[in-house]
């Protein structure tokens, strides 16, 4: 039996993309295709049997594309403000030094040792919003004496290296 002219899908009425096909915005990543909030540009049979029927994407609109557009903007200006704000970390943490007081035995190995969350916990007392992930070190410290670690705090912002100071407590 032959669809009505009303329930028949018709693929004219979806708008057209610049190479024919239909104009999509993905709701959701979509495997070789791209990440939620890119407009994507599909054939007609993969959007109407695929995509839309499972949610992973609706017709681009006029509407969807400014509100896409307005939301990159405004992703965009706070990525910018991070960097500036991680640049500006990087700086002062350039001119700092650490300072850590530990314990030792008479050969000189530590009781314990000195880790990242040793130099993170000091950093973060000195005010800086610095994570574990952002601080590279070579193993455990073990020993007195003055370290270099790496301090990684954005792709875009050159590594800093900062020394660190392990000395015996103060009165011993």
């Amino acid at each position: 039996m032959p669809r009505s002219p009303e329930t028949k899908r018709s693929y004219k009425r979806l708008p057209k993309g610049p190479n024919g096909g239909i104009e999509l915005l993905l709701i959701q990543s979509v495997d070789n295709l791209g990440h939620a909030g890119d407009i994507v540009e599909v054939k007609p049979g993969f959007a109407n049997n695929y995509l839309i029927p499972n949610a992973m994407a609706t017709i681009a609109s006029e509407h969807h594309k400014r509100m896409v557009e307005k939301h990159r903007a405004k992703i965009q200006a706070q990525a910018q403000a991070r960097l500036a704000g991680r640049r500006e970390i990087a700086a002062k943490l350039a001119e700092e030094s650490v300072t850590i007081e530990s314990k030792a035995n008479e050969e000189g190995v530590l009781y314990g040792s000195v880790g990242v969350n040793d130099i993170v916990d000091h950093l973060r007392g000195k005010n800086y919003t610095i994570n574990s992930e952002n601080v590279i070190i070579d193993g455990q410290i073990k020993e007195h004496g003055l370290f270099t670690v790496t301090v990684h705090l954005h792709q875009d912002v050159d590594d800093v290296e900062l020394k660190v100071w392990v000395v015996p407590p103060t009165g011993e």
